[in-house]
């Protein structure tokens, strides 16, 4: 089937490759020049494991190609995924201009049917603005449009995996047209009939379930799920900081929630919070539109609340132990807001570093993929090579991004190097009582 994504951005361009992967031919549209430039010549501008040979494979096969030109992506595809950025407003609310500047250029350049789908994440009822949206602009009175909603459940450093094994996949239609195209589409995968690239790890055989709904409740279903999730790593967080008051160990509590079939394991990591582009956001959201439709969800406000409190809990355990912060040098390890990634959108690390940088301190800091990303943001720290020369005179070591290198470190090499041997577990990634026979001072949270 001939694809059209609209917007090259994390999601856009994953969810290109993937659908050229399985057997579609796609064109990715951006009107970034720079971007697509970079594209056509097979590299890619962000970091994803397995993207960028995904992205050479499939242009070499014919399969992938990208373009600036919106008219030519429109007329050549029968089907128009809308991937553009859906950034917060300072209010909170969802910027939806990229959206609606979209549809018209849909309605404006199409000249057959389309089946337009909504895979940015939106606030419901945004199905209907699209719509209302293709039928004002439309330039050929008897053009047909289908509208669907299909939220994108991709998570940074394993999008690939998730786009091509995923748990489910979720599709809101106004009709059995629009299904009937959505169901063929993603019959590869549903099926699990294409074959799985050799350098990526097959989690499972067996069919994935395809969840067909109205385009309300599709469009709910993105934004539900990232607030329980975000819901759930806040209150790990104030259980942590009940357990540090009462002298209990929070990962035990949560191994022992965990167990439970109707709570489980994941999400249950205590630490400084969740960060990057989608649960901060995607909260935000969900609570203004809750609003404007006379809802007050005050529970999602506490669960924000209690994230952005989890920067000082680290900066308090800090200061208890330096006390004073000015002209001491604080190693920082790991920048981005997860591993495997180099994005920094409402990364912790940032805040924690801006911070430390207002009471004086110097910063050395580490990461193994967002380095160049931070620099553009905070130009004037210490960038370094890896953890090691991070720890060389460091006043104190603080774990921010739960790395796997970081866990298997040298330790005895780093109390060596650090001026103190001091450590703050953002992440709980440690054996803290080994680090104690060490010789370590040892913070982690809810510990």
């Amino acid at each position: 089937m001939n694809l059209c994504v609209i917007g090259t951005g994390h999601v856009g361009l994953v969810v290109g490759t993937c659908l050229a992967e399985i057997g579609h031919k796609v064109v990715c549209q951006d009107v970034n020049e720079r971007k697509i430039g970079i594209l056509k010549e097979g590299e890619i501008p962000i970091y994803e494991p397995y993207l960028k040979n995904l992205v050479r494979e499939n242009a070499k096969e014919g399969r992938l190609n990208f373009t600036i030109d919106t008219g030519v992506a429109i007329t050549q595809s029968d089907v128009i995924f809308i991937c553009v950025g859906t950034s917060p407003l300072e209010n909170g609310e969802t910027d939806l201009s990229a959206v609606e500047k979209v549809s018209r250029q849909i309605a404006k350049f199409a000249t057959t049917y389309k089946l337009v789908v909504e895979k940015s994440t939106v606030p419901v009822q945004t199905g209907e603005q699209i719509k209302r949206t293709l039928d004002k602009y439309n330039t050929h009175s008897h053009m047909e449009f289908d509208v669907a909603s299909n939220p994108e459940f991709l998570r940074e450093g394993s999008a690939i995996q998730d786009f091509l094994h995923p748990d489910r996949i979720v599709v809101g239609v106004e009709n059995s047209r629009a299904e009937k195209i959505l169901r063929e589409i993603y019959l590869p995968i549903t099926n699990q009939s294409f074959d799985c690239p050799i350098h990526i790890n097959c989690p499972r055989s067996q069919t994935v379930p395809l969840l067909v709904c109205d385009i309300k409740s599709a469009e709910l279903i993105k934004h539900a799920s990232n607030s329980f999730l975000a819901t759930k790593i806040s209150f790990i967080n104030a259980v942590a900081d009940i357990c540090e008051r009462a002298g209990a160990d929070v990962t035990k509590v949560a191994d022992g929630m965990g167990l439970d079939p109707r709570i489980g394991r994941s999400f249950l990591n205590a630490g400084i919070g969740f960060g990057g582009f989608c649960f901060p956001k995607d909260l935000q959201a969900f609570v203004k539109f809750a609003q404007k439709l006379g809802c007050e969800f005050s529970l999602l406000k506490e669960v924000e609340k209690i994230n952005e409190n989890r920067i000082d809990v680290i900066l308090n355990k800090i200061k208890q132990e330096l006390w004073v912060i000015k002209q001491k040098t604080i190693g920082i390890l790991g920048l981005s807001f997860k591993p495997n990634t180099d994005d920094i959108r409402f990364a912790p690390s940032v805040k924690i570093i801006h911070e430390l940088q207002k009471e004086g301190a110097n910063i050395k800091a580490y990461d193994p993929k967002a380095m160049d990303k931070v620099k553009e943001v905070i130009p004037d720290m210490t960038y370094c090579n890896g953890p090691y020369e991070v720890a060389t005179d460091s006043d104190a070591l603080v774990i921010v991004t739960e790395y796997e290198e970081f866990k298997s470190l040298d330790f005895l090499k780093i109390k060596s190097l650090m001026r103190h041997p001091l450590i703050i577990d953002g992440r709980n990634l440690c054996d803290k009582e080994k680090l104690i026979q060490f010789g370590f001072k040892y913070y982690g949270i809810g510990r």
